[in-house]
């Protein structure tokens, strides 16, 4: 059941998370997570569990694109309960590199978040993208 009051608190937290992350304000962007954060992102590990690890991936991921990034979230759905929701989207995602030309491709994201100290918290991402089985490699060019 989708309770209004935190659909909207959801629907607020993931705009903080999209606009902390496209002016590269990794302190705002930790602030969003659960202490005890699981990600399955799509750069670079497995997983990450915890703020201290995940911290060092956003730092690392803010200085691969020194130029303005590109954050957009599309069809998104969120379901909420008393103190768990869960939201899915698809993230159009990317940056611009040190020549100025921009990159960006489409990813799935899954995140689960928690009522916290009466705050909702991020304890859960998973971002990824499509791939090819026959060939193993990652499908960027696809669109929703």
């Amino acid at each position: 059941m989708n309770a209004p009051t935190e659909n909207t608190e959801i629907q607020a937290l993931i705009e903080t998370y999209r606009q902390a992350v496209i002016t590269k304000d990794v302190e705002k962007v930790m602030g969003l997570y659960a202490d005890n954060i699981v990600s399955f992102d799509a750069v670079s590990a497995l997983q990450f569990k915890g703020k201290v690890a995940y911290r060092a991936h956003w730092e690392a991921c803010m200085t691969m694109c020194p130029g303005p990034h590109v954050f957009e979230f599309h069809q998104m759905d969120i379901v909420t309960a008393q103190d768990m929701a869960f939201a899915h989207w698809l993230a159009h995602c990317g940056g611009t590199d040190d020549k100025g030309e921009t990159k960006a491709c489409w990813m799935r994201v899954t995140a689960g978040y928690q009522r916290v100290g009466g705050q909702w918290r991020i304890v859960h991402e998973h971002w990824s993208a499509p791939f090819d089985m026959v060939s193993g490699a990652v499908l960027f060019d696809l669109h929703p």
